[in-house]
């Protein structure tokens, strides 16, 4: 059985660990939600994601748009090579783009696996 997990919260930094698919994301998207409200900002660490497939590139979208909605600026870092890989061959790598991921946008010199919204 998958597990994921959202820890910390202090000052709007988490850290997501475990598998992001379609048997995890629907507690994440309900505790994020609810652990998300009322922040200031967002800095998200994917760096102990193991494991992730579309269902973890829809929550991702989710929260680029949840932030967007509530005008909190979210940084998304060390995203899952999976993640990035499927936003490539789909429209959620123009989303990405969109989002400043140099990743999806395809940047000649990547400094950075991240995605920052203002």
């Amino acid at each position: 059985m998958s597990t994921a997990s959202l820890e910390g919260g202090e000052g709007g930094r988490f850290r997501v660990s475990g598998e992001l698919d379609a048997t995890t994301v629907t507690s994440l998207l309900k505790e994020s939600r609810r652990r998300f409200a009322g922040l200031e900002r967002l800095e998200i660490d994917l760096g102990g994601v193991r494991a992730a497939d579309s269902a973890g590139l829809a929550l991702l979208l989710e929260w680029l748009r949840l932030a967007r909605q509530a005008g909190q600026p979210i940084r998304l870092a060390n995203l899952p090579e999976q993640v990035v890989a499927l936003a490539r061959i789909s429209e959620g790598g123009g989303l990405l783009a969109a989002n400043g991921s140099p990743q999806t946008a395809g940047a000649a010199n990547r400094t950075s696996d991240e995605v920052v919204t203002p």
